[in-house]
């Protein structure tokens, strides 16, 4: 499956619900006026944009609206699309500009965030990479067990402690093995973690201190891994951990399997974050680079077919 079906498949739940209600409104409506901006607002909420960016949408629209004297409720449609399009562009490259180049992948519990990583390292892998994984996560042991799992199906080394080990000791050891080895890139996975949880914090600033001292020069990314299906939860998320741990990146997961996919547009808009991949399904190819003209293409149900 291409690229585009794949992301347009992925997010068909959100379509129908965000862009079903959307034509549903621009049908019921005879004329462009406030009551029909009320209702796109509304029906942008319900879909997990979030009340920030809803509200910024439709002003925009308003204003193209009136600038282009539109009065064809048909038109309003494409201004939709062509500000939202306007919304997730931008830079949703990796940096993996050095040998080695660090990925730290941070996140809460249940996110996907290990599954994820393994699939991130298959990516690269097939991009021509070697990888490294660093199983930092060291207060289960089932999370070393699982990354091990992944490790094994992408192809890729991985350093890891025992269960209770000191997670900078993991991230220590990596870089050096990498640098040993001549990696390309090594992506360390972090203990689930919230926000408010000080020690844990405090230990990723540990292990941000441990790249800054043994691989001062190497192009980093702090990437935090997001699940899609909880909606505004997401939001709130990435902007506690954007506060707290510098993120140039996010990763959101499980697109697939909900029809909230609309706080992507809400993330990249409040909090000017990237998204650099999307996960659209269970198999190990299925985290996809994020592409801001696809994405809107499959959330309109346009593109390629």
């Amino acid at each position: 499956m291409g690229f585009f079906s794949k992301i347009a498949e992925g997010l068909k739940k959100t379509r129908d619900s965000m862009m079903g209600k959307v034509d549903m409104i621009l049908n019921s409506f005879t004329k462009v006026d406030e009551e029909l901006f009320e209702e796109l607002e509304e029906t942008l909420i319900m879909a997990d944009v979030g009340t920030v960016t809803a509200n910024r949408i439709c002003e925009q629209l308003r204003k193209k609206v009136k600038e282009q004297g539109i009065s064809d409720v048909s038109a309003v449609r494409s201004l939709l699309k062509e500000i939202i399009a306007d919304m997730l562009s931008g830079n949703g490259e990796l940096d993996l500009s050095t040998q080695p180049s660090v990925i730290l992948v941070i996140g809460v519990n249940g996110v996907g965030k290990t599954t994820t990583i393994g699939k991130l390292a298959n990516n690269l892998k097939k991009d021509g990479k070697k990888v490294l994984l660093a199983a930092a996560d060291t207060f289960r042991a089932a999370a070393i067990e699982q990354l091990e799992v992944w490790a094994d199906r992408a192809g890729v080394e991985l350093i890891k402690h025992s269960e209770g080990a000191d997670p900078a000791a993991v991230v220590f050891d990596a870089i050096h093995a990498g640098k040993a080895r001549k990696a390309d890139v090594i992506i360390c996975d972090t203990a689930g973690r919230l926000h408010n949880k000080k020690n844990l914090m405090d230990e990723l600033s540990k292990i941000s201190r441990i790249i800054d001292r043994e691989a001062p020069d190497s192009a980093r990314e702090t990437l935090l891994v997001l699940d899609a299906t909880t909606g505004q939860n997401a939001l709130n998320q990435a902007r506690q951990f954007k506060e707290a741990a510098g993120l140039t990146g996010i990763i959101l997961t499980k697109l697939d399997g909900t029809a909230r996919g609309g706080v992507v547009i809400g993330i990249k808009e409040e909090l000017n974050i990237p998204i650099k991949y999307i996960g659209v399904g269970e198999q190990i190819d299925d985290l996809r680079p994020f592409r801001s003209a696809e994405f809107v293409d499959a959330l309109f149900g346009e593109g390629e077919r």
